[in-house]
């Protein structure tokens, strides 16, 4: 293949990624030859140097390496980019795990890091704390992807790639590229800026624009002084924009269109959820494989154009809200529990009390970064336990979602998609399981919304268990099994499966003090209170009136120990709202699942298997 030829196929491979990257175009030839040849020529161009202090002039920011460059540089100099290879590449829940088992590396980090240690525990358990300030990250997009495929990465570069360091006027870029014939990662090296011979190479950690300068040096904590550890951080809802930015654009239904629709005897259903095809057989419906035919339809995929739907089939159902997505996505869920406070977050008297009390204290890590930390800091000069668990907007089965107490992790992890972080339950209602321990576990309740304006909610009676397999500590953050309860999709994971009616029977055994009956009264108080603040405000802040939809969604709560005065209580948390979700087990336990649920949504029927409670 000649050199024009292997140019063009680069281009055609990897041109959207050098463009969405910022490398400049003058670049590429030589990139391309570089690749190709496996050319890794830095050391013709540059020095890693290890800076020796005296141990009392070494500040806590002060870089342990530096690299200098050894020749002039010019950005304009086609030559001058430089493949960087990377040292160990990781999820960020495996990091103690990849030290413990991966030959070398935990050496080889501890050179890095300059970490001694008297044993191999002490050195893993400072190299995985230090860590944070050498790792940068990348996801691989594209649908042609699972969505495990697409869970960011964290890498650490070589030696020379991890001896360059922080400028807020940098002269050289960083950029992670995927080499995609041998689908090898490298970081790519180049010049922004002219460089003299014995010039230090600088890079800017955060690159990017920020709204808020105070986000950004929040993000910089780890290499860099940090002002605002005392700042006030309570929080404010945001304005209308922040609902919509993001989003699909949705129309709201013509209500006029509306009224006086007259509903059919029996009703015709096109279901794309094969549960439901398969277990509603209910006298009143009917299921239909013709969407023109049906008078409801059960999506599972996002609908957004109520508008025309109420005016063209006025006379059908659909199985979703306007701008239901405020109780759905993780950041907008925060911002509307927090409604039901009636007040800002936190309580006058406890400036770490949560209001509501059953939302977990949150932060939206994308735009709240400062109230974290200022909210971590102070925590822990208060001596309060500062364990947070780290999730994506809207990811659920515990994909790219963390705990962790430290400060750096926390910082960096902006950079690895928009999360929310939430403060770890440290004291929750544990559940005896013989053969192993009291361990983690979480309650699954089916909602139904059936009208907003007047807003009605139903709880469907029969909830759903699920169990941690590992006796529960505030050790061992990276143990999938001692810290979550979705076991579902774990193929090397136990299920533990059991019915409601027999947990209220063990319960009884467990916590003779703490009726069952009061504990779920609190949690139905808890939804009302939630559906209240989700259908108080207009959309696009809150969820729209629908003549014609129904919609079920799946709420996940924790208990929590907490104290009332001199009184323990046991606490609701709600963790989070899921759309769509897997009603199998449901449907498996209980073969008229599906027949209750749309006798109360759609025949306007009561069932003994739900409870109306707003």
């Amino acid at each position: 293949m000649d050199g024009i030829t292997t140019y063009n196929n680069f281009l055609a491979m990897h041109k959207p990624q050098l463009v969405l990257s910022g490398v400049p175009e003058h670049f590429w030839p030589a990139l391309c030859k570089k690749l190709y040849d496996q050319i890794f020529d830095s050391g013709s161009a540059f020095q890693l140097v290890q800076i020796d202090y005296e141990d009392s002039d070494k500040k806590t920011f002060d870089p342990l390496w530096s690299v200098m460059a050894i020749c002039d540089i010019e950005r304009s100099d086609p030559s001058h980019i430089y493949l960087i290879d990377h040292a160990w590449t990781f999820k960020a829940n495996t990091v103690q795990q990849n030290l413990r088992n991966v030959p070398g590396l935990l050496d080889r980090m501890c050179f890095l890091m300059q970490i001694s240690g008297n044993t191999e525990e002490e050195k893993i358990e400072k190299v995985s704390r230090n860590v944070w300030k050498y790792a940068h990250t990348y996801a691989i997009a594209g649908n042609e992807f699972s969505i495990e495929d697409r869970v960011p990465v964290w890498y650490v570069l070589d030696e020379l790639g991890s001896g360059i360091t922080h400028s807020d006027q940098p002269n050289f870029r960083l950029v992670p590229f995927i080499f995609v014939p041998e689908q090898i990662t490298f970081t790519l090296l180049f010049p922004i800026e002219n460089v003299e011979e014995g010039d230090c190479i600088t890079r800017n950690f955060v690159e990017g624009e920020y709204s808020d300068p105070i986000q950004r040096e929040a993000m910089l904590i780890p290499w860099k002084h940090y002002d605002h550890f005392h700042d006030d951080f309570t929080q404010k809802e945001p304005g209308q924009k922040y609902f919509v930015e993001g989003h699909i654009v949705e129309t709201l239904p013509n209500l006029e269109a509306l009224q006086n629709v007259q509903q059919s005897n029996k009703l015709k259903v096109f279901s794309e959820y094969t549960y439901i095809n398969d277990y509603l057989n209910h006298p009143d419906f009917e299921i239909v494989d013709n969407e023109d035919a049906a008078d409801i339809l059960w999506y599972t995929g996002h609908f957004k154009n109520f508008k025309g739907l109420s005016e063209s089939f006025p006379c059908k159902f659909i199985n979703q809200f306007p701008f239901e997505y405020v109780l759905t996505v993780k950041d907008l869920l925060a911002i509307v529990a927090r409604r039901a406070s009636g007040k800002d977050e936190f309580k006058d008297g406890d400036q770490f009390a949560t209001c509501p009390a059953w939302l977990p204290t949150t932060f939206n890590m994308k735009t709240e970064l400062p109230n974290l930390v200022a909210c971590y800091m102070q925590r822990r000069m208060a001596g309060l336990d500062n364990h947070w668990i780290c999730k994506p907007y809207n990811l659920a089965r515990g994909l790219d979602t963390y705990i962790t107490d430290n400060l750096d992790f926390l910082c960096r992890l902006p950079l690895s998609g928009p999360k929310i972080a939430q403060k770890y339950l440290e004291n929750p209602v544990l559940f005896e399981r013989p053969d192993i321990g009291q361990v983690k576990f979480d309650v699954r309740y089916v909602v139904l919304l059936k009208s907003v304006n007047p807003t009605s909610v139903y709880i469907y009676r029969n909830f759903f268990l699920r169990f941690s397999n590992k006796s529960f500590a505030l050790n061992n953050l990276e143990d999938y099994e001692q810290h979550f309860t979705v076991m579902n999709y774990n193929e090397n994971a136990t299920l533990h499966r059991m019915l409601c009616a027999d947990f209220k029977t063990v319960w009884a055994s467990q916590y003779q003090d703490y009726n069952w009956e009061h504990v779920e009264k609190s949690i139905f108080k808890m939804f009302a209170e939630l559906f209240t603040a989700a259908t108080s405000k207009p959309a696009p802040c809150g969820i729209a009136e629908s003549p014609q939809s129904r919609a079920l969604y799946a709420a996940d709560v924790m208990l929590s120990w907490d104290k009332q005065g001199t009184e323990t209580v046991i606490q609701p948390k709600l963790l989070e709202m899921n759309w769509m979700p897997d009603c199998r087990r449901a449907c498996e336990y209980y073969p008229d699942f599906y027949n209750d649920i749309f006798s109360v949504l759609f025949l306007n029927k009561d069932a003994a298997t739900c409870m109306k409670i707003l």
